[in-house]
């Protein structure tokens, strides 16, 4: 097994045979995955997702290169002195698969000495079911033979760096360059493209593609007009957990809806926030009915108007439609999510803890399912977890249940303004958290609200975090000093009715 330069081989970890794997810090070059994870951040911010419906509506007149998406684990293949191994955004080194041996002949075949190449690592299927990204995840995790392992293919579809310059500047010179040295190739290849001259022949290559062969998506780009993701719309059912009214004019009109699947345990892990879709008489009808629903929660979470989420009774199934599910971030790390009890006896949310999930890309409302009722199987998460690759999503949530936090100090103050009361609430905690690799916890936390409901924006609030006792209670007092000037005075609850905080 050589490292050839690019890996410190004492910290590779054999999975099978020669296969390997290793942690970022076993990389020579420490500037490679920050790249990586650069790259994927830039792409994901300048490509454009949309459906097949707005192919012709959204997408302007120019020429482009239509390439097939795989449903794979985006991959950067580092190329070095005879060498191949990939890194994901994630960190994970992996070395001496049968595509990187493809990979190192093809390169060295065509006199490279150096590249780095942006592309999908996907699984082949063996069968009529399509393999999704978490088949490659369980392939590369733990593979039980040789022939699992050569199932894992390496479609290219950009060049970022060779011989240690910067490639061609168009897309067009970087794709014939991969053609030229993969077209070939079997376990490693440039993903399948086709020019197209407009819209309607993006639209004609998606229907063949995506309509007729089962294929994920398209990606459409052009040098000059940009990058379109296009993918077909997919549904989902999911329970309605909360929401938020329209303000200004449309006030009296439902803003948007929380949304959140269930778990085996029955517990439920918030999604996605939905507030498209619906038609004026909808908004109007739904927020009437939600109004009536409320029940206290724990857990809070704002919209994207920053105004806070009233939880509902778990009554309601709502069927949405969506472009992508995204379950890491540009970083590679797991998107999470807040997992809630809900309680009969004294009806409210608990919050359980954060757990992985996934992103919805363009979630649209299509019609309350009066069929369906809020269990975990009509809206199981395995909905998710069957397009995506989300870890731990069988697993029982309660079992990961953290401690609970301390509260430190707490204060709250109140002022009358023009008829209006506005309330300031300041809290100090310690979080008892551990470091557990899913969610990384400061061991302090101070928290401002500032509510006024004569404002625009009713709540607004700021947080501060440090793991230094003495830093945090400065911070807090800053915070306090800033904001309680003339005029504010404390607010005492009574202890019956003063919230416990301490599951924060």
């Amino acid at each position: 097994m050589s490292s050839a330069g690019q890996l410190d081989r004492g910290r590779l970890e054999i999975r099978l045979g020669k296969y390997a794997t290793a942690p970022p810090t076993a990389l020579t070059d420490l500037s490679l995955l920050p790249r990586v994870q650069d790259y994927r951040r830039h792409v994901a911010g300048r490509m454009y997702p949309i459906g097949k419906e707005d192919i012709r509506r959204k997408i302007p007149p120019a020429a482009y290169q239509v390439s097939r998406k795989f449903d794979g684990e985006f991959t950067a293949l580092s190329f070095q002195d005879g060498e191949a191994i990939s890194v994901n955004p994630g960190g994970t080194v992996r070395v001496n698969l049968p595509w990187h041996q493809a990979a190192a002949e093809q390169l060295a075949a065509a006199g490279v000495r150096q590249a780095l190449i942006m592309g999908e690592l996907y699984v082949a299927a063996e069968s009529a079911r399509r393999p999704r990204v978490h088949d490659v995840v369980k392939i590369a995790r733990h593979p039980s033979s040789e022939d699992e392992l050569a199932r894992l293919k390496f479609a290219a579809f950009d060049l970022v760096q060779l011989n240690g310059e910067d490639p061609p500047e168009t897309f067009d010179e970087c794709w014939s360059l991969l053609a030229k040295w993969f077209d070939d190739g079997e376990l490693i290849h440039p993903v399948e493209t086709k020019p197209a001259q407009d819209a309607a022949g993006i639209e004609k290559i998606f229907h063949n593609w995506v309509e007729k062969e089962g294929a994920e998506g398209v990606v459409a780009r052009s040098d000059t007009a940009g990058m379109y993701k296009i993918k077909p719309r997919h549904n989902l059912d999911a329970a309605v957990i909360g929401f938020t009214e329209a303000s200004d004019d449309r006030q009296g009109l439902l803003h948007d809806m929380l949304l959140a699947v269930g778990r085996s345990d029955e517990s439920l892990h918030v999604l996605t926030r939905v507030g498209g879709g619906f038609s004026d008489d909808q908004r109007r009808e739904l927020l009437s009915d939600l109004k009536d629903m409320t029940v206290d929660s724990e857990y809070t979470e704002v919209n994207s108007d920053h105004v806070a989420y009233q939880m509902v009774r778990p009554e309601w199934v709502v069927e949405i439609s969506y472009l992508d599910l995204v379950s890491q971030t540009t970083r590679g790390a797991p998107v999470n999510r807040m997992v809630l009890s809900y309680d009969q006896q004294d009806p409210g949310y608990r919050v359980v803890r954060r757990l992985p999930l996934a992103s919805v890309i363009s979630p649209q409302f299509i019609r309350r399912r009066e069929d369906k009722r809020v269990t975990p199987s009509d809206v199981r998460i395995a909905q998710v977890s069957q397009m995506v690759d989300v870890p731990l999503a069988d697993q029982n949530a309660g079992q990961f249940t953290t401690p609970k936090s301390q509260m430190l100090n707490r204060e709250v103050y109140v002022k009358e303004h023009r008829g209006s009361l506005m309330v300031r609430k300041f809290l100090l905690w310690e979080t008892n958290k551990p470091r557990d690799g899913n969610d990384e916890f400061p061991k302090f936390v101070a928290y401002y609200t500032d509510f006024s409901s004569n404002r625009k924006t009713p709540l607004q609030r700021d947080i501060r975090v440090s793991d230094s006792r003495e830093q945090i209670e400065r911070l807090w007092n800053a915070m306090r000093e800033k904001n309680i000037k003339a005029g504010w005075k404390p607010y005492e609850e009574d202890a019956d009715e003063k919230p416990d905080d301490s599951d924060k």
